[in-house]
């Protein structure tokens, strides 16, 4: 089954690059452009894709603003399943803490190798979250720093298992599925199926939102090591 992609940025060789990356691809089609941030989410309503790779800094809405309406961030994992991948220039623009917040589920820099940006759309796709390996930790604590409203557990971990518990720390560590099945020494698919579990008990969308959670709670702290 091939993933649709729409393409969003205010560039029109950036977008033609990243065409020109995805159409070679078998399993990706991409289902249409946009320039800014209003296009991006007239279009992703109407073409529904699965991904929309999605510029921070558009003319008219920004990026943060459209992958808002378009994730539904405001609306709970219920919203919209189109998941955006943020695409940006720069590791530091402080503009990705507002699109994590924002609902966005991936956040990649433009420079990224070809195959890397494929990988993210795949990975994206999949329901899970990705965010650009050079600046996974510093993004997520910086973003912790910034954004925490309060340090008290959340009541519904309450509703978790403690191995669900267990499970919920380790991903906000940043630990993959295979690395937590090793740790706690169980299968990948007992692992997936804690992950979906505990996702749909917090009424999260994905783990990008469960670190942030985890985080704001006081159940991780920046410095925490897995």
């Amino acid at each position: 089954m091939s993933i649709g992609v729409l393409i969003a940025d205010d560039q029109a060789l950036v977008r033609a690059g990243f065409r020109m990356v995805l159409e070679v691809e078998d399993d990706i089609t991409v289902v249409g452009e946009a320039a800014n941030g209003e296009q991006a989410v007239h279009s992703a309503q109407r073409l529904k894709p699965d991904v929309v790779l999605m510029d921070i800094r558009m003319p008219e809405l920004d990026g943060i603003a459209a992958t808002r309406q378009i994730a539904g961030a405001d609306h709970g994992p219920a919203g919209s399943r189109c998941r955006v991948l943020i695409l940006t220039t720069f590791d530091l623009d402080e503009y990705v803490y507002d699109a994590l917040g924002a609902g966005a589920s991936g956040f990649l820099l433009k420079d990224s190798p070809p195959e890397q940006l494929v990988t993210a759309i795949r990975v994206v796709a999949g329901g899970e979250s990705l965010l650009a390996p050079s600046v996974t930790s510093r993004l997520i604590e910086e973003f912790a720093r910034t954004r925490a409203r309060h340090r008290e557990p959340a009541p519904a971990l309450d509703e978790l298992t403690s191995r669900e518990l267990e499970v919920f720390t380790l991903i906000a560590r940043g630990l993959s599925n295979a690395e937590i099945a090793e740790a706690l020494v169980v299968s990948d698919s007992t692992v997936k199926t804690h992950v979906a579990r505990l996702l749909a008990k917090l009424g999260l969308r994905d783990r990008v939102q469960a670190v942030v959670l985890a985080y704001e709670s006081g159940l991780v702290r920046p410095g925490d090591k897995a």
